[in-house]
């Protein structure tokens, strides 16, 4: 049997006969760039993640660099985040001339550990950007907290996450801002590249809209410099389809973790995810932590199973972010994880004869 770790071509064979129509509607009007598609998804993700407002970027990685760019960071600031996350994390905080400061994750959720945060908070600290890993949303009340008594900004990695939620707020919306990824393997994934900043401020929306069309307002008059960070019209009427099932899929991603979870709860080897009682998961990915995990996944390939490391390597240990001076050692628990943990298919569309078949597989070479 063969179980890729994610199949689109199985969740397009579900939605195809919406996908048409709304894709050469946008063809037969070549209104490509600011489209009415456009403002109409952002209307349909603010309000889906309870928001005031809603603007569509060019990538989760432009979602981030335009966040702290139309906040003002810039060099000589600082940013608390975590090591254990996609790069585009740090390296958007980098881009702007700031300096990303690294904190440890907790041990059980992967997250941002919050008890560490504060003492890593100088005078130069500008904001926070907790990453709500997996599908989970971090632990935002103490985070908040801590930014509100030192006057920081919080920016809210939600790139794995829209639709979650923690202690009943929806992922993107309890911080200054959150920021959104349509990258084709997320939950919501796009035709390629695409993004979302949501925020409850409607002047920092309009703030970040002159912000992804290079600063300008009216066109050709420029107060400051901003970027190319616009959503392509093609993209937000393929999402606006997609949102529409959204629900749909990420409650199947939970049944599916939940099938896991019984097929894995009486073996001691593989440690499954620990999502706390309070929030509500995406499971962008349903993430094990077991020994000989390279071992393990040489063996799920050759056995016909999709499976991947995120992510082998924390961030402070990146060649890249040398001159931070981190060194092996500094987050013993992001470089656990770095090498415990892995990523099983928890896909939407996968049968229960497949899950039967990957945990199979996982027990009898652990075993």
């Amino acid at each position: 049997m063969q179980v890729p770790l994610l199949d689109l071509k199985a969740q397009y064979a579900t939605i195809k006969d919406e996908m048409a129509p709304a894709l050469q509607s946008v063809m037969d009007s070549q209104y490509f760039i600011n489209g009415p598609e456009v403002k109409e998804l952002e209307k349909a993700v603010a309000e889906y993640s309870d928001c005031a407002a809603a603007v569509g970027v060019a990538s989760g990685t432009d979602a981030l660099l335009a966040s702290l760019m139309t906040l003002g960071v810039g060099a000589g600031d600082e940013v608390i985040t975590t090591p254990y996350t996609f790069f585009a994390t740090a390296g958007s905080i980098w881009r702007t001339g700031a300096k990303p400061v690294f904190v440890d994750i907790e041990p059980d959720t992967f997250n941002i550990d919050p008890a560490k945060i504060e003492a890593a908070v100088t005078e130069k600290t500008r904001a926070i950007m907790p990453v709500h890993l997996f599908g989970q949303v971090a632990e935002m009340d103490p985070i908040m907290e801590i930014a509100a008594k030192h006057n920081l900004y919080v920016i809210e990695d939600a790139a794995q996450s829209i639709g979650s939620t923690y202690r009943g707020r929806k992922a993107g919306a309890i911080g200054t801002v959150g920021c959104f990824s349509f990258f084709p393997s997320k939950n919501l994934g796009g035709l390629g590249d695409g993004g979302m900043i949501v925020t409850q401020d409607a002047e920092l929306a309009d703030r970040l809209m002159q912000c992804r069309n290079h600063g300008s307002k009216p066109k050709y008059y420029h107060k400051w410099v901003g970027g190319n960070f616009r959503l392509d019209t093609l993209q937000a009427a393929g999402l606006i389809v997609k949102l529409r099932h959204l629900d749909d899929w990420s409650a199947a991603r939970r049944a599916n973790a939940a099938k896991y979870d019984e097929l894995f709860a009486d073996f001691e080897p593989v440690t499954t995810p620990v999502i706390r009682d309070y929030n509500v998961t995406i499971y962008n990915q349903y993430v094990i932590r077991v020994p000989k995990r390279d071992e393990l996944r040489a063996f799920l390939k050759e056995q016909g199973v999709g499976c991947e490391v995120y992510y082998p390597l924390s961030l402070h240990e990146q060649e890249c972010f040398a001159e931070l001076g981190y060194k092996r050692g500094d987050f013993p628990e992001s470089e656990q994880a770095a090498a415990e943990t892995l990523a099983l298919p928890v896909y939407p569309e996968l049968t229960d004869e497949q899950i039967q078949f990957v945990a199979g597989k996982v027990r009898e070479f652990l075993a």
